[in-house]
């Protein structure tokens, strides 16, 4: 029978109990992701944003898109997905992905495995059906693979400012878009 801990247990001088507790605890973050997702009807005209913070060199970077015909869920998935690969992936990096997104958020924490073990689908059995925007999901589920990821889920519209600049962003998008259907429609 194995124990979990040594017996006799082992008393470590200061230093060393000291640097092994720092190894011990998880990562701090060396990239923030912080995501939004905003659809205009459901489905309608959609927008995404990212902002990428990397707190050691203070650089921030932006980037959003859109889709004339969408859905706000697809849109959020977009927005982690276009946000990871701007990621440098040379190398394996700490990321904390923040969304106000459920959706992301529980997916990546606790569905995606599942999902992906139930050969991407709800459930086991021939009554299972296939997750929806299955495509994205595989995408992002690989995409967040290439690195150590920790999740945090903030409320929409409540303040935060990284979550309200891409909320700007991809509702700016929805504009755009709407604008360039408007004046395709003219032409």
């Amino acid at each position: 029978m194995a124990f979990a801990s040594q017996w006799p247990p082992v008393i470590l001088p200061p230093a060393q109990k000291a640097a092994q507790e720092q190894t011990e605890l998880p990562n701090e973050p060396e990239i923030f992701l912080y995501t939004d997702g905003a659809c205009s009807g459901n489905p309608g005209p959609g927008g995404w944003a990212f902002l990428l913070k990397h707190p050691a060199t203070r650089k921030i970077k932006t980037f959003s898109g859109g889709e004339s015909q969408t859905t706000n869920n697809r849109m959020e998935l977009l927005a982690a997905i276009e946000g990871l690969k701007a990621i440098d992936a040379t190398r394996r990096r700490c990321v904390r992905l923040v969304s106000d997104s459920e959706y992301v958020i529980r997916g990546l924490r606790e569905w995606v495995i599942g999902w992906a073990a139930n050969g991407w689908n709800r459930g086991k059995g021939k009554d299972a059906s296939p997750v929806k925007n299955m495509e994205l999901w595989k995408e992002l589920f690989e995409l967040s693979q290439r690195h150590e990821m920790s999740y945090e889920r903030v409320s929409g519209h409540s303040g935060h400012p990284e979550n309200e600049e891409c909320d700007r962003l991809a509702v700016a998008e929805i504009k755009r878009i709407r604008e360039q259907m408007k004046n395709e429609r003219c032409e």
